[in-house]
């Protein structure tokens, strides 16, 4: 079956980076849509950004757009999310998805397009 498992997640200080992987099984990777979404505390899923088949179907969230870069390793089926000058607002569950096809970006910014999550990685913002 498909698994997906993230990793990376910490405590940083605000103006910090971190970045996370994903390790992916089960599924061909080089084909798979593979994205990362957030949760913070009562709070809705939110879309954080994309990166499809190729490296021209990459897509980020206006609220991390500069600061974080997605990339993968199709080698390694390994997708990555670095994420620099992180703030307060950073703060959530962050889950790595994975979804098949090769839909418009708009389908990807949306958490029902994805079949399979991982079990999600905690990173926290604090001073």
């Amino acid at each position: 079956q498909v698994q997906l498992v993230e990793s990376g997640g910490g405590l940083v200080q605000p103006g910090g980076s971190l970045r996370l992987s994903c390790v992916a099984s089960g599924l061909t990777f080089s084909t798979a849509t593979m994205a990362w979404f957030r949760q913070a505390p009562g709070k809705e899923y939110e879309f954080v950004a994309v990166f499809g088949r190729s490296s021209t179907r990459i897509s980020y969230a206006n609220s991390v757009k500069g600061r974080f870069t997605i990339s993968r390793d199709n080698a390694k089926n390994t997708v990555y999310l670095q994420m620099n000058s992180l703030n307060v607002e950073d703060t959530a569950v962050y889950y790595c998805a994975a979804g098949g096809g090769s839909p418009i970006l708009s389908t990807m910014w949306n958490r029902n397009y994805y079949d399979h999550w991982g079990q999600g990685t905690q990173v926290t913002v604090s001073s």
